[in-house]
C-alpha cells in the first residue's frame, strides 16, 4: 500500500487506506517482535515501534471514513492529527507515554502505561465507535454495490479492532495471546475480498502496485546483502533507483489508463441513456405528427384544398427525413457500443423491396420523377435481416430521389451469379470516379453540390456495415458526374 502514496495522490480514499495499512503494519511488526523479546530493553523498543503506527490509527481510520462517505471538515481533521502527533512525539521520550515494561507470568513483556497513555486510550475509545457509527449511517442510505462495500468494510474493521483491542489489556491478552492478533489479520482478508468482488479499487491497479513493490523489496534486499562498497552493491543500487523511477511511471500509466476507461464507460452509459431517450421521447412525437399529416393527405379528415394537402405531404416527407437522421445516429451509437445484432432468416427479397419502395412512389410523383419497380426474379429467397435490408434500401431510394432533378429512379430485384441482387438506379447528379472508392466511409458525400441537403453523411457507411454484417456486398457505380448512379446490393440466397 505504500505505493499508493507515490502513485495515487489524487485519489483520497486510496491514499488514506494506504496510510492506514502502513500504520497497522507498524503495529504488526512491533507486536511480532515483542513476542520474541528476551529482555526489557528490546521489548520496550518494539513497543515504541509498534506505537509509531498505533498513535495514528484511530485518527487515520476516522479520516478514511470521512473521505469514504464524503465528509469534508478541515478543522476536525487538523484537530485529530494534532492530538495524534502529540502522542506520537510523547512516545519517543522515555517515561512520558510509556513508563517502561513489565514481564507477565507467561513471560511476555507488556508496557506500563502513564496518565498520558490513558488519555490516548480515551481517544481510541471515542473515535473508533464514532467512525463505525458514521459508516452505519451511510450504509442505511445507500444501495447496490456501495452498500455491499460498506457492509464488508464494516465487518472487517469491527473484527480487526475487536481483536486488536485485547492488545491494550495485558491481563486478558495473556490468556488469549496470540488469537486476538489473528483477528486483526482477518481485516485485510475481508477488505481484499471487497476489492475483488465489488471493485472498491481496480484490481489491475492493485496488481501492478503489488508487483512493482515486490520488485523493489527484492532489489533492496540484494543491496543490503551485497558486501558494503562492492561493485555488486553499486550496480544493485543503480538498478534499484531505475526500478523505482520506472515503477512509479508504470503505476501512474496504469492509473491513467484506468481513469480513461472509467470515463469512457461513463460516456457510454450517457450515450445509452440518450439513445433510449431518442428512441422514445423524440421518435414518438414525430411519428404522431406524420400520422396526423397522413390523415389529411388521404382524405380521412375530409376534403382539403391543394395547398393544405401539399403542406401535409411536406410534413410527412420531412418527418421521414428526421426519423431517418435519428435512426442513423442511433445505429452509429449502437455500432460503437457493440449493440448491433443481426437476424439470419429467409426472406422474400422481391416482396420486401416492393413493400419498402412503394412508399416512395407518391413522393417521386410530387417531384415530377418517374418511379419504376422491376422484379425480374419472383420468389427470390435470401438469408439476412429483413428490417436492416429495408432500412438500407429505403435510404438508397431516398438518396437517389434527393439527388435526381429530372428523369427518375428504378428499383430492380434480380438473381445474378447465384446471388440475390437489388439495384437502385437513378438519372441524377452521378458520382465522380475519384469519389467512388471513399463513398462508403463515415461522413462521406458523393459530391460537393449535395452538401446543402439535409443529412448526416452516415447513411452509406451504415448501409455497408449492415449489408456486410449479413454476409453480403454493396457497392456503387456511375458513368461520371451528371450521368446518374447505381447502388448494388448482393445477398446470399436461401437454400
Amino acid at each position: 500500500m505504500a505505493v499508493i502514496l507515490l502513485s495515487q495522490r489524487d485519489t483520497f480514499i486510496q491514499v488514506f487506506w494506504g496510510v492506514f495499512c502502513i500504520l497497522v503494519a507498524f503495529w504488526g511488526i512491533g507486536a511480532y517482535n515483542i513476542g520474541l523479546a528476551t529482555d526489557p530493553a528490546t521489548a520496550l523498543l518494539w513497543w515504541k515501534v509498534g506505537y509509531i503506527g498505533v498513535t495514528f490509527i484511530p485518527t487515520a481510520f476516522t479520516h478514511f471514513v470521512y473521505e469514504f462517505i464524503g465528509i469534508r471538515s478541515r478543522w476536525r481533521v487538523f484537530l485529530l492529527y494534532g492530538l495524534s502527533t502529540i502522542y506520537f512525539v510523547a512516545n519517543v521520550f522515555p517515561n512520558v507515554f510509556m513508563a517502561g515494561v513489565h514481564q507477565s507470568v507467561g513471560g511476555l513483556y507488556f508496557m506500563t502505561p502513564t496518565p498520558l497513555y490513558d488519555s490516548y486510550m480515551l481517544l481510541w475509545i471515542v473515535l473508533i465507535p464514532y467512525a463505525h457509527v458514521l459508516l452505519y449511517q451511510e450504509f442505511k442510505h445507500t444501495t447496490g454495490e456501495r452498500r455491499e462495500q460498506i457492509k464488508l468494510f464494516f465487518l472487517g474493521s469491527f473484527i480487526g479492532f475487536f481483536g486488536g483491542s485485547f492488545s491494550f489489556l495485558p491481563e486478558y491478552n495473556l490468556a488469549l495471546y496470540p488469537y486476538p492478533n489473528i483477528a486483526v489479520c482477518l481485516y485485510p482478508v475481508i477488505m481484499g475480498y471487497a476489492v475483488l468482488k465489488y471493485r472498491l479499487w481496480d484490481f489491475k491497479v492493485v496488481a501492478t502496485q503489488a508487483a512493482v513493490f515486490a520488485l523493489w523489496v527484492f532489489i533492496t534486499a540484494r543491496v543490503i546483502l551485497s558486501p558494503l562498497g562492492s561493485q555488486d552493491q553499486i550496480i544493485e543500487s543503480i538498478l534499484l533507483l531505475l526500478t523505482v523511477v520506472v515503477g512509479i511511471l508504470l503505476i501512474r500509466s496504469v492509473n491513467k489508463e484506468i481513469r480513461q476507461r472509467i470515463e469512457i464507460e461513463k460516456l457510454s452509459e450517457e450515450k445509452s441513456e440518450f439513445m433510449s431517450f431518442a428512441s422514445h421521447e423524440i421518435r414518438n412525437p414525430i411519428t404522431a405528427m406524420r400520422g396526423y399529416a397522413s390523415l389529411i393527405t388521404d382524405g380521412t379528415t375530409g376534403e382539403v384544398n391543394s395547398q393544405v394537402k401539399d403542406a401535409a405531404q411536406k410534413i410527412q416527407v420531412n418527418g421521414d427525413t428526421v426519423l431517418s437522421l435519428i435512426s442513423q445516429f442511433l445505429n452509429k451509437s449502437k455500432l460503437e457500443l457493440g449493440q448491433i445484432e443481426y437476424a439470419d432468416a429467409p426472406m422474400d427479397v422481391g416482396e420486401t423491396i416492393t413493400s419498402i419502395a412503394e412508399g416512395f412512389r407518391s413522393h417521386a410523383q410530387q417531384n415530377g420523377l418517374s418511379f419504376d419497380i422491376r422484379i425480374d426474379f419472383p420468389r427470390l429467397m435470401a438469408k439476412g435481416d429483413e428490417a436492416k435490408l429495408r432500412e438500407v434500401v429505403g435510404n438508397l431510394i431516398d438518396n437517389s430521389m434527393k439527388y435526381t432533378k429530372t428523369g427518375g429512379v428504378t428499383v430492380i430485384v434480380e438473381k445474378r451469379n447465384g446471388m440475390a441482387r437489388v439495384v437502385v438506379a437513378d438519372t441524377g447528379v452521378g458520382i465522380p470516379h475519384e469519389t467512388l472508392p471513399n463513398l462508403f466511409q463515415k461522413f462521406s458525400r458523393a459530391d460537393a453540390q449535395k452538401m446543402n441537403l439535409l443529412g448526416t453523411g452516415l447513411g452509406l457507411y451504415l448501409a455497408k456495415t449492415f449489408i456486410e454484417g449479413m454476409g453480403g456486398k454493396i457497392w456503387a457505380e456511375s458513368d461520371g458526374k451528371d450521368k446518374g448512379s447505381r447502388f448494388i446490393i448482393e445477398l446470399h440466397t436461401a437454400a
